[in-house]
């Protein structure tokens, strides 16, 4: 994880997105969580544009936006960072939904979308 943060800082990047998939024990946990660091007003916008997408374009549900001190999260302090977990490994529709093709490009689309929007935000 610190190797994401690295680069990010050597990049000068404006906004840090890092991407993950979920896991729980509960096997029928399901839906798009966005973690952010606690107090940041612009990932706080970013993360529910996020969660808004995924649910709207995508028919994920929405778990919500959710505060974190995450690695990733604590490294980026300069710049807006969200952390998107795309949905539950352990539950085998996702799992199923998530090995696919087209919903990687799905996913792939709907987050450069929400940052082009994000990043001409006045």
């Amino acid at each position: 994880m610190g190797d994401r943060t690295k680069l990010a800082k050597a990049l000068r990047a404006d906004v840090f997105v890092s991407i993950h998939c979920n896991q729980a024990v509960r096997k029928a946990a399901q839906g798009i969580e966005v973690f952010i660091k606690q107090g940041d007003a612009p990932s706080e916008y970013l993360a529910e544009q996020f969660t808004i997408g995924f649910y709207k374009n995508l028919g994920f549900k929405n778990r919500g936006v959710k505060y974190a001190n995450f690695q990733v999260l604590r490294e980026t302090t300069q710049r807006p960072s969200a952390l998107l977990e795309l949905g539950f490994l352990s539950n085998g529709e996702e799992a199923e939904h998530n090995g696919k093709h087209s919903s990687i490009v799905a996913y792939a689309l709907l987050i450069i979308e929400t940052l082009i929007k994000f990043l001409n935000y006045d």
